[in-house]
């Protein structure tokens, strides 16, 4: 059922980011899985570098497992989600294709301009973003405030400075036991008994 719209959007954005094409035709024939959790993508790198659904018998080259919450801070642009993708089978060929849909970007301001018109798609993109842009705000404050709160009247979560402090401590009590040690075997082996043996 999702495979003909899936296949529709992705031959679609490989038209509008045409120099993808170049950069997978070395990878011609190889079959990747995209494994979300809740569904898996089998997709094959035809031969003039697009990509294409593939039978969901097909052998993966490499799995790129994509949970749902991962795939939520890849689109937040986290510098630290890209690290937490997992892939099996051919690292490689998961990486550099990884790196090159990661840089596939929609034109959504193009597509809409065919239905309604240049003006209108500009106007509508630009509200878009900018209703984005406050719901973006809108969860990094109530993130803030529910931090605050698990800090402050729920203890849950301990502040960084506490943190610091409880580190501070143990590098301390580490360095005191190192001392004592060292100065349980210098008086070990200054001890008389340590001489007659």
């Amino acid at each position: 059922m999702f495979k003909p719209l899936i296949q529709f959007v992705l031959q679609h954005l490989m038209q509008q980011n045409d120099w993808t094409a170049p950069l997978l035709q070395p990878y011609a024939n190889q079959t990747l899985t995209f494994d979300f959790k809740v569904t898996q993508v089998n997709l094959t790198i035809l031969p003039n570098g697009e990509l294409a659904v593939a039978a969901d018998s097909a052998t993966a080259d490499a799995t790129i497992h994509l949970p749902p919450s991962l795939v939520m801070r890849l689109m937040r642009k986290d510098p630290l989600a890209a690290s937490l993708i997992k892939i099996d089978g051919d690292v490689a060929l998961g990486i550099e294709v990884g790196k090159i849909l990661s840089a596939v970007r929609w034109d959504v301001e193009g597509d809409l301009s065919k239905v309604v018109g240049d003006i209108a798609a500009y106007q509508v993109v630009e509200l878009g973003q900018e209703k984005f842009k406050q719901l973006q705000a809108n969860a990094r404050n109530l993130g803030e405030m529910l931090v605050e709160y698990w800090q402050e009247e729920q203890p849950l979560i301990a502040k960084k400075t506490s943190i610091e402090h409880f580190n501070q401590s143990v590098d301390r009590l580490r360095e005191d036991a190192d001392r004592l040690q060292s100065r349980v075997d210098k008086l070990l082996a200054a001890s008389p008994s340590s001489e007659s043996r």
